[in-house]
């Protein structure tokens, strides 16, 4: 269930890759996916993948959307759709990758719930980045 409420992980790497540049994101879901992996240690190696997936993800979406502008500021439109692609990208994913082992057993009320929270959690995650960037943090990097 704690899968559902992502936002501030999706938030913080979005800030990661506008204030770090390029591969910011990754940089910082390695840093959460090490220390998930801490936290859940029989999972280990599913959460640091999957984290870093999630970074890497985000710095594509980022690169390929083109999210940042010359001026610096960040377009909203470009920024939530970025983050919701991401988001549900690797939402499916690694909810996949654990039905394809064997870990959980498929479940598609579980998957729509996914992919609607993904959606939900990531445009939520690039609104406030962009609101957070082109209001409070421009003005400083």
């Amino acid at each position: 269930m704690d899968k559902v409420f992502i936002a501030i992980q999706a938030l913080l790497l979005a800030l990661g890759s506008l204030l770090l540049g390029r591969m910011g994101a990754t940089y910082v879901a390695t840093i959460g996916g090490i220390l998930t992996a801490l936290w859940r240690i029989a999972l280990a190696p599913f959460s640091f993948s999957f984290a870093l997936l999630y970074g890497l993800l985000v710095d594509g979406c980022f690169f390929l959307f083109r999210v940042r502008s010359t001026e610096g500021k960040v377009g909203t439109a470009r920024l939530v759709v970025a983050m919701t692609l991401s988001t549900m990208i690797a939402g499916l994913s690694s909810y996949y990758v654990t039905v394809i082992l064997g870990l959980v057993p498929r479940n598609l009320p579980l998957e729509i719930i996914i992919l609607f929270a993904g959606t939900l959690n990531g445009a939520i995650a690039g609104y406030l980045t962009s609101i957070i960037w082109n209001k409070y943090l421009i003005k400083r990097f």
